[in-house]
């Protein structure tokens, strides 16, 4: 028997891919539905921006991406926090050369799972899902914005359980995991900067930020959350600094603005320019997280069969509601 929710769900997507006054479909379903929903709006003439990530594994995302190429569509994809005004400033701040050549790095989310106050928690433990699938496209995007594409990754993977028990809001449920829910890697980019990464759910408490800091040639800088657009931007100048020092930030954007990427997509669109979150960067950001998944199982190093263009950063002097 169908479930009534599933048929109802059905004749909504249907009845919206056929509106000819839409053009973009915004895909904000669960993660196991992300590619058939981008399909059947591709197959359908419309643009889509799905919620990350861009798909469950490398075939599912080449699937959307060639899709797009021979309908002529545009494809994008979540997070867009990179848009915002905190990391647009570290973005131009590595690009101005303040820290010199980026060598190394460490970027972590450290939590302990979502079970504590999801109400429907069960699908972060199944494909698709844990820290990494998670929330490792905030803080992958971040440093390909920041630094470029990946070349290669070596990968540490585990999981504390095989069932997660629930707390508070979900007192006596139980969820199966399908994943590992703590990934400890190392990304190598093309630019030759080495970044410790460490996603986890198994982490009942910490003294860390849930951030990023990149370490150069002459200094050193410390990114905000890249689960925000915003955050405070300490910097460490050889022979300029005694200690961290705050950097001012001179961009827009530092609210919770998750529909900047899909509003540039927009504009993409209308003016004919690459859009900034665009599929082949969600691709590349896919690519690197299967890597990590391949790397931790395979006990190898992987190299990665994608790559992408940064990015265009914002420009300075905008006013609000501009993109260019």
């Amino acid at each position: 028997m169908v479930p009534v929710f599933k048929i109802f769900l059905d004749r909504q997507v249907e009845e919206l891919l056929v509106d000819p006054a839409i053009d973009i479909v915004l895909n904000l379903t669960t993660p196991q539905s992300h590619t058939e929903i981008d399909r059947r709006a591709l197959e359908a003439g419309k643009h889509v921006y799905s919620e990350k990530p861009f798909g469950l594994d490398r075939e599912s995302g080449k699937e959307i991406l060639e899709l797009a190429e021979r309908n002529h569509l545009r494809t994008g994809c979540a997070p867009d926090t990179f848009l915002g005004g905190g990391h647009q400033t570290c973005r131009k701040l590595i690009d101005d050369g303040l820290i010199g050549k980026v060598v190394a790095g460490t970027a972590f989310m450290l939590c302990h799972g979502h079970e504590s106050w999801h109400p429907a928690p069960a699908f972060y433990y199944l494909k698709g899902g844990g820290p990494l699938f998670d929330m490792g496209p905030y803080y992958i995007t971040a440093l390909v914005n920041m630094l470029g594409p990946v070349r290669k990754v070596v990968s540490v993977n585990t999981r504390s359980t095989d069932c997660r028990t629930g707390i508070k809001v979900n007192v006596n449920k139980t969820f199966p995991v399908e994943v590992d829910t703590h990934i400890a890697a190392i990304l190598e980019f093309v630019s030759g900067a080495v970044i410790t990464l460490i996603t986890s759910f198994d982490v009942w408490k910490h003294s860390s930020y849930c951030d990023i800091e990149l370490y150069g040639t002459e200094g050193a800088l410390h990114i905000p959350d890249p689960n925000t657009f915003n955050g405070g931007i300490r910097f460490f100048k050889a022979g300029l600094c005694a200690d961290w020092a705050m950097a001012d930030n001179p961009f827009l954007y530092n609210d919770n603005m998750r529909s900047l990427g899909l509003a540039d997509m927009a504009k993409g669109i209308e003016t004919k320019r690459p859009h900034r979150c665009s599929g082949a960067l969600a691709y590349h950001v896919l690519d690197v997280m299967c890597s990590i998944i391949e790397a931790g199982r395979e006990e190898r190093a992987v190299m990665l069969e994608s790559s992408c263009d940064r990015p265009a950063p914002l420009p300075l002097g905008l006013t609000f509601g501009e993109l260019d």
